[in-house]
């Protein structure tokens, strides 16, 4: 059987790139296509030496820093990928890699990070953040997101099996493509994250400093919270917000970016693991799972599928209703008196879930189930 791999576009080793890694683990032989390839060359190694066959996007002025700016072309640049004579076709995607042309015979499923935000529901925040709110230019992206929207869901309509990371990411897709979507939880480091140290009593948060990530609403609580120490890995663009919430704070410690060996200790020493933001899933909340760590988590995105909650059995962690600093007090209190009630070994064992062997097993059977049945996988 000939498969083909179709990503986005390679630029880090990030999330979306370890779903193509175990991507790789299930079909070493695919051919890998993508929009364009700037991938550095000491992040290549998951690729395994395989060659990318990219778009004309690739040979596009200053296309290496600035491709993002070639949106408006990536449409047409993905349906360009030949994938005649392929018998399978595995699209990774989060703006058009789901795009890519297939015919009667070809059997194509592809996993969703997420449908375009800033086409759809965040596209009024996106054209605010980015100052095109209001003249020329913002009227031209007005009408670009527009067209996209309409070649987004008219794409959709072309992938014969939809799999959602999440089942938060299901309802968008439901929302936006009126399509139904299976859900399939990303691989997730487990073996890298164990239990192991004593508690020292500290909560954390580890997280890249961006706004909609929402550090400083945990913060703020924690100073609100004087007798409870909180201690804030990360760093980024929002990195003097987070400070200025801190301030003169002494149960808060902010530590920056450290070593993964560092975070992994401290995730395993923490009474438990605090997140605000809503996110399409939430690796960080399951590798914290994975130390015997519970989480105290806002209740919206990925959360609601990582967590269990009281009174669930064998409860792992708490949800809090709204990001808001009021909002995480209550839940650390409420989980305070709960804690005795939450195990590491339930934890652990809630994590195991995602591992990147449940994700390879996952995906294999959902392929062979759509597959016609003289078809070997």
């Amino acid at each position: 059987m000939k498969v083909a791999l179709v990503h986005e576009w390679l630029e880090s080793y990030a999330g979306s790139e370890r779903v193509l890694e175990q991507l790789l683990e299930i079909w070493p032989e695919a051919d890998l296509f993508a929009v364009c390839d700037f991938l550095p060359e000491g992040q290549r190694g998951f690729l395994r030496g395989k060659p990318v066959q990219t778009s004309f996007i690739q040979r596009l002025p200053a296309a290496r820093r600035r491709f993002r700016w070639y949106l408006g072309l990536m449409p047409l640049a993905i349906e360009q990928l030949d994938l005649a004579g392929y018998d399978l076709v595995v699209s990774s995607s989060h703006a058009v890699a789901k795009g890519v042309l297939t015919g009667p015979g070809q059997l194509h499923v592809s996993y969703v990070h997420s449908p375009m935000r800033y086409a759809w529901d965040l596209q009024h925040q996106y054209l605010r953040q980015a100052g095109l709110a209001r003249g020329l230019k913002g009227a031209y992206t007005r009408w670009l997101l527009h067209r996209l929207r309409i070649w987004d869901r008219a794409s959709a309509a072309g992938v014969d099996v939809v799999v959602a990371n999440s089942a938060y990411i299901a309802e968008r897709i439901r929302k936006v493509w009126r399509r139904e979507a299976v859900v399939v939880h990303p691989p997730v480091d487990v073996a890298g994250f164990g239990p192991g140290g004593e508690r020292e009593g500290h909560y954390l948060i580890a997280s890249r400093l961006v706004p909609y990530k929402r550090v400083e609403l945990v913060v703020e609580a924690f100073r609100r919270m004087p007798g409870r120490r909180l201690v804030v890995v990360g760093d980024g663009p929002g990195e003097r917000l987070v400070a200025e919430a801190a301030s003169g704070a002494p149960n808060i410690t902010l530590r920056g970016r450290v070593s993964q060996e560092e975070l992994v200790r401290l995730t395993q020493t923490a009474r438990a693991f605090v997140f605000a933001a809503e996110e399409d899933f939430g690796i960080a909340m399951v590798e914290a799972q994975a130390c015997g760590t519970p989480v105290i988590a806002f209740g919206r995105g990925g959360a609601r599928d990582i967590i269990r909650p009281p009174p669930m059995p064998h409860p792992t962690g708490l949800l809090f209703p709204e990001q808001s600093a009021p909002a995480v007090m209550a839940a650390v209190e409420r989980f305070e008196a709960l804690s005795p009630a939450i195990r590491p070994e339930d934890c652990r064992r809630n994590a195991e879930r995602f591992s990147r062997e449940e994700f390879r097993a996952a995906m294999q059977e959902l392929v062979e189930r759509h597959l016609p049945a003289t078809e070997p996988v």
